[in-house]
């Protein structure tokens, strides 16, 4: 069952895909193709948002995004089983990207890696972090993040009542 945090990524994404693209793969040149299903049922949950995207200089690929209210520390799992069965899925690779909502406990550090070393065979898979509370608010105006329109009072400066006022414009 899809969750209503879910849900509420998807639509918000799906407002201004390539401008979310752009800016959590930090690439100009990436446009979106399809927002494709993520229902991996097998594991029995939903990633929040997969997008088929091209780009000039890398061709095809995916971009996982997954949004999280806040941080726990079986994300680094989840992300590599995610970014595993979305390349498995769509035989596409995949730029994973982690966007964190609120922070966590201060003794909490977010990783931006998976890592394994099980009977002297490897696993790795990294992944992007966005952590909302360190985007300045000016970006989401810069470069028209609609999609992050309602995080504006959590995001850096976004307490500022001017701020908040443009966003609710």
């Amino acid at each position: 069952m899809v969750k209503k945090a879910d849900i509420g990524g998807k639509r918000l994404i799906s407002l201004a895909p390539t401008a979310w693209v752009q800016w959590v793969t930090q690439r100009s040149d990436v446009v979106v193709q399809e927002i494709l299903g993520s229902e991996f049922q097998w594991i029995g949950r939903d990633n929040d948002v997969l997008i088929k995207v091209r780009s000039q200089e890398q061709g095809e690929f995916l971009v996982l995004n997954e949004l999280q209210l806040r941080y726990n520390n079986k994300m680094p799992v989840r992300m590599r089983a995610y970014s595993a069965l979305a390349e498995e899925k769509y035989g596409l690779p995949t730029y994973p990207v982690l966007i964190n909502i609120l922070p966590p406990s201060a003794k909490t550090a977010i990783a931006n890696r998976f890592e394994s070393n099980f009977l002297g065979l490897q696993a790795l898979q990294e992944y992007r972090v966005i952590n909302l509370w360190e985007v300045e608010a000016s970006v989401v105006f810069e470069q028209s993040l609609t999609a992050l329109l309602p995080f504006v009072p959590i995001l850096k400066q976004g307490g500022d009542r001017v701020i908040v006022q443009q966003a609710l414009n």
